[in-house]
C-alpha cells in the first residue's frame, strides 16, 4: 500500500507531539478569534487552520520514530 494512504499508529512520543501540535493550533486560533471579527474571512481562517493542523500531524505521524512498532 502507498504510504499516502497508510494508517499510522502513534507511540507515546508521537501522541505527545500530536497533542502539542493541536494545542498550539488552538492557541493560535484563540488569538485570531480575539482579534478578528466574525464573518466569512474568519470562517476561512478556521478551515485553513484545521487543514494545516491535519497536514502537520500527518507529517509528524509519517516519521518512523513517532510510530508504534508492530
Amino acid at each position: 500500500m502507498s504510504k499516502l494512504f497508510q494508517v499510522h499508529r502513534l507511540n507515546s512520543v508521537g501522541m505527545a507531539k500530536a497533542q502539542s501540535l493541536a494545542f498550539n493550533f488552538e492557541v493560535l486560533l484563540d488569538f485570531i478569534e480575539r482579534n478578528a471579527p466574525e464573518g466569512r474571512e474568519l470562517a476561512i481562517v478556521r478551515t485553513k487552520l484545521e487543514e494545516a493542523s491535519f497536514f502537520a500531524k500527518k507529517a509528524m505521524a509519517m516519521q518512523q520514530e513517532n510510530q508504534e512498532v508492530n
